[in-house]
């Protein structure tokens, strides 16, 4: 029988079902289904401008970052350390990038959520290239803001360059915390900005003038995003100065944070706590 319909025979399937029913009461519900759910300025933002990324998303990705993204996607996975039987939540999955390397690596289920459709199509693409991986790997269409899934739900959460992107930061971690088993794992990946005031001057020059050019050799979209990166990254990091903080007070214990390639990349991790945030 596959993992999937065998999940809901196991001992304890009535509950899991009756928690899925609440969950769906009380709002945790799919953003399809939310008709009347517009997205914030700052969310239509993020769908416009990555709208016409998704076919050469991973080759850009690995181009800009100069072969870092790949390496602070592979530190992410090996973090959450996910163990074969494990279920796996990856929120902004994108392409999926990280749900196939968690997929890979931890021989776990994993279930990828982003809110773009464009995206999502990529990556189910991608998944119908890998029929080994049809039983332990589903991607669905969500907010980070908003999850379609129960309370522990999930043994480990991952998330990449998510936060920049909501309004609420505070709630949209615990809302991601609430469905990690407790003692689960939770990590993410982020843009950083470079302490050292020589290195954030080159790393300054590069996304003001550097990124905006390499984009707007591939196509218009993307000379878009890289106009966009570096201030945003900046302004996040202005606004949040203490990341590691903002996870411990949504419910997140044990945080350890890790500065990637001169501090360009950020890697934060911990464990859901025993107890919900007040």
């Amino acid at each position: 029988m596959p993992r999937r319909l065998a999940r809901w025979t196991r001992p304890g399937a009535r509950a899991n079902a009756w928690r899925r029913r609440r969950c769906e009461r009380v709002g945790c519900v799919p953003v399809a289904a939310s008709a009347d759910t517009s997205p914030s300025p700052r969310k239509r933002q993020a769908l416009e401008l990555f709208g016409g990324l998704p076919r050469r998303y991973h080759a850009m990705g690995a181009l800009l970052s100069f072969g870092q993204d790949p390496r602070w996607r592979r530190a992410l996975v090996a973090a959450v350390d996910a163990r074969p039987g494990q279920r796996v939540l990856d929120v902004a999955t994108g392409t999926g990038l990280v749900a196939f390397a968690l997929a890979d690596r931890g021989r776990c289920e994993v279930v990828g959520l982003d809110q773009s459709d464009a995206m999502l199509a990529v990556a189910r693409a991608r998944l119908a290239e890998r029929p080994e991986l049809g039983r332990r790997v589903e991607f669905v269409r969500g907010e980070a803001e908003r999850l379609p899934f129960a309370d522990g739900e999930f043994d480990a959460l991952t998330f990449t360059y998510l936060l920049r992107y909501v309004d609420d930061r505070a709630a949209t971690m615990r809302e991601l915390a609430r469905v990690v088993k407790p003692r689960g794992r939770i990590a993410m990946i982020e843009f950083g900005v470079p302490a050292s005031w020589s290195l954030r001057q080159l790393w300054r020059l590069y996304t003001r003038a550097g990124l905006p050019a390499l984009g707007r050799l591939v196509s218009p979209a993307w000379f878009e995003v890289g106009r966009f990166l570096g201030p945003n990254i900046e302004q996040f990091h202005a606004s949040e100065p203490d990341l590691p903080g903002l996870w411990r007070t949504s419910g997140i214990g044990e945080v350890h944070e890790r500065h990637l390639s001169f501090g360009a990349g950020l890697l934060l991790w911990g464990v859901r706590s025993d107890q919900r945030p007040a």
